[in-house]
């Protein structure tokens, strides 16, 4: 592809003309002297469309400009597909490089100038050699006055310069590196960067970056710097960015319309890409970042108020709650709503009753309160004359809504049945065929409701607990199981606004800020594995003062390659140690009756002491359960700690925790401080977002986008996010031009598919 030549219309100003135009009424007064005059100077191609406009009718002028959009939008979409040429064409590439560079996902041009730097370095310092110091990093420039190669080893050969810049000399020394004795010539001058050290009593720097004095490109600046690959050294891909930004800078148009840009104070993205790979400095390096960041969350948002939209559009049917049957089951709670249950109720309802499908998100900490929430929204639902289901990731969670949902809605004309893997023969048969009469109105249970066979008379309303733990195609299953249903998905992982503006960008958000027992006192101990046993003898203390609770581990088995203990062989242990008390055993792969019968002898306090893997994780209810000994808690994450300390204390008696763990990484010891010093869900979520980063925390199914974002960082540019969110749907609402819905489907369409479900 050749240099472009010809000067590039502005686009920009061009469609702010039309918009003018528009605005004042088809007046032809946007511009002095009209805008057929205007195009005829800016864009001839588009004058020849709008020929004759002074003369025209407002209806014919409007029909005009329609056509001159439509232009613009196809002109603007091949400038964004003529950066698509391929690696092996850009300059100062050929087949080796580009090879080099697709192994960083480099294809085109395209992917070469929006491959950011990852950080600026200093080597803006420039000293006389004689004033430089041990162990700093600094530029020096000077004239290479000998130079010789030394045999170390045989394998081993030093190729060392002596540089003078006339107040002193300074050695550079390069390691196995022959092709420098050719390309650095005595008598001339360099610049060199590098870390001095002094040795033998000279001054040093070991394989410093050098260049021929004046050239100021790798040195003497702030430098990018770039993800890179064996091969492949940072000046190389510096220089290849630098030519090719040279070449096809005249391509790249804004994406961001000029009134957001404005209001946002970002620079044009020509700017903004040239700015982040060369910077005068770090303040011009954040503010190319802040506006390409700004670019990603835009079009992010965009998409996600595309999708919402688009759910609208397809339409739902607006339920009508029977008023007598909510306001009975509200009376019959043997306890009082918080504030915010009240509100998330309403929203609920709300939402039903809208003429679209609902898509909201329930989230609370630990013992919040959401499953009374749900079970509100199917009474509504199902006074409505729907049906309702509420599908759990597991068969023990699904077990207890099964007997909380029937608890909470008895004296209610509600008939309640749940449906696990393991009802077979002529139970299933029974189920199946009431729920495609209608004869069950709420349906709970696992992934077995959304297997083929399982047919609603008409599912209104879809609940989804603990979601993070289905897959995508789990929960589109169970979503196509009935026409336009409403859908609340709940999550006791309390998700940081960052995340959830994104991942939950279509959905409506209710948050249960407040606890119904406030005053949870479960104290937090951390220890190290050489107290496990001070931890057993408190264990053994609150047995004989009657008390319950549990012991997790991360395995069921003994693995050779992780020296855990695991469950199966402390479950013999503490048998026999604590066999007065009544021992218990549970993991995922007992079958379902063994699961039932050992939990339900543990609620009634026949086994006391509970071992068990993460299976009772989330949402199992146990209330008098007191303690809880976490055994290699540094194998857990900080937000699966946090679930499984919600476990205990939960009529808001005292109650205590212990992690057990010697951890032997940084960020296992951030996990388990935090762990130890805080207990509010949201605090844990965002604490765990820093330490993790958003890809690990939402999960491989769920973070597509976030692979795709370059340049934005969900926990710095939260406040960029929340802006970025704010224009794009007010964008939305007024119409979205097609090379922008092209864009967007270019970048996220796949992963914004994913998050719709």
């Amino acid at each position: 592809m050749s240099t472009p030549t010809t000067k590039e219309p502005p686009w920009a100003l061009i469609e702010k003309v039309i918009g003018l135009e528009r605005r004042k009424g088809f007046r032809d007064a946007a511009v002095i002297g009209g805008l057929e005059s205007f195009l005829e100077l800016h864009w001839p191609e588009g004058a020849a469309l709008v020929r004759g406009y002074a003369g025209m009718t407002p209806d014919e002028r409007a029909r005009a400009l329609s056509a001159l959009e439509a232009a613009l939008d196809r002109k603007r979409r091949e400038k964004f597909r003529s950066l698509a040429v391929p690696i092996e064409e850009a300059a100062g590439g050929g087949p080796a490089v580009a090879k080099l560079l697709r192994r960083l996902g480099i294809e085109t041009v395209e992917d070469l100038l929006t491959t950011f730097p990852r950080r600026l370095e200093d080597r803006s310092k420039r000293k006389p050699v004689a004033q430089v110091r041990d162990g700093e990093s600094v530029t020096v420039q000077g004239t290479v006055r000998a130079k010789s190669r030394i045999k170390v080893r045989s394998k081993l050969e030093l190729i060392k310069v002596a540089v003078d810049d006339g107040t002193g000399v300074i050695f550079a020394i390069w390691f196995n590196q022959p092709w420098i004795w050719d390309e650095i010539e005595q008598g001339k001058e360099y610049s060199f960067f590098g870390k001095v050290q002094i040795r033998f009593g000279e001054r040093q720097m070991e394989n410093p970056v050098w260049e021929p004095a004046g050239k100021d490109f790798h040195t003497g600046r702030w430098v990018p710097i770039y993800p890179s690959t064996e091969g492949l050294s940072q000046g190389t891909l510096r220089a290849i960015v630098k030519r090719n930004l040279a070449r096809f800078g005249p391509l790249i148009e804004d994406l961001v319309p000029e009134e957001v840009r404005r209001r946002n104070k970002l620079l044009p993205r020509r700017a903004a890409i040239a700015g982040i790979h060369f910077p005068e400095g770090p303040e011009a390096f954040e503010a190319a970042r802040r506006t390409l960041a700004f670019e990603e969350l835009f079009l992010l948002q965009l998409g996600l108020a595309l999708r919402k939209r688009r759910w609208r559009e397809e339409g739902g049917k607006a339920l009508e709650p029977d008023p007598d049957v909510v306001r009975k089951f509200y009376e019959t709670l043997p306890f009082e709503l918080t504030g915010s249950q009240v509100r998330a109720l309403r929203e609920i309802e709300r939402d039903l009753r809208a003429p679209y499908p609902m898509m909201r998100l329930l989230q609370g900490d630990v013992g919040s309160g959401k499953t009374v929430v749900a079970a509100g929204a199917c009474v509504m639902a199902v006074s409505a004359g729907t049906q309702a289901a509420v599908m759990a990731p597991t068969e023990i969670l699904a077990e207890q809504h099964f007997l909380v949902f029937r608890e909470l809605l008895k004296g209610l004309p509600i008939r309640v049945e749940r449906l696990l893997g393991s009802v077979r023969g002529r139970e299933r048969e029974r189920i199946l065929e009431g729920l495609a009469r209608g004869e069950i109105d709420l349906l709970i249970g696992t992934h077995a409701l959304f297997q083929e066979g399982v047919e609603f008379r008409d599912l209104g309303l879809a609940v989804i607990d603990e979601q993070h733990r289905f897959g995508v195609v789990q929960r589109e299953a169970l979503q196509k199981k009935g026409k336009g249903t409403n859908i609340l998905v709940m999550s006791a992982t309390p998700i940081p606004r960052t995340v959830a503006l994104t991942l939950y960008g279509e959905f409506s958000i209710s948050v249960l800020s407040e606890m119904p027992i406030p005053g949870k006192n479960v104290r937090t101990v951390w220890v190290s594995e050489s107290r496990r046993d001070e931890v057993y003898a408190e264990v053994e203390r609150l047995l004989r003062a009657g008390e319950k609770g549990y012991v997790i581990f991360p395995l069921v088995e003994e693995s050779e390659e992780m020296d855990l203990r695991a469950a199966t062989v402390a479950y013999e242990e503490l048998s026999e140690r604590f066999a007065w008390a009544g021992v218990g055993l549970m993991h995922g792969r007992l079958p379902p009756e063994e699961k039932r019968r050992v939990m339900g002898e543990f609620r009634e306090g026949r086994i006391r002491l509970l071992v068990s893997t993460t299976v009772v994780e989330v949402g199992l209810d146990v209330p008098d359960a007191t303690f809880l000994v976490i055994e290699h808690a540094d194998r857990f994450g900080l937000s699966q700690l946090h679930q499984l300390r919600g476990r205990i204390g939960r009529q808001g008696q005292p109650a205590v925790c212990y992690a057990i763990a010697d951890p032997t990484t940084d960020e296992a010891r951030r996990r388990l401080s935090a762990f130890r010093d805080i207990d509010d869900g949201f605090r844990i979520a965002e604490e765990d977002l820093r330490i993790r980063g958003p890809g690990d925390l939402l999960g491989t199914a769920q973070h597509g986008f976030v692979s795709r974002l370059k340049v934005a960082d969900l926990i710095r540019d939260l406040w960029l996010l929340e802006s970025a969110r704010e224009e794009a749907f007010r964008l939305a609402r007024k119409g979205v031009p097609g090379y922008l819905v092209e864009e967007v489907e270019r970048r996220f369409g796949a992963a914004l598919d994913r998050l719709g479900v």
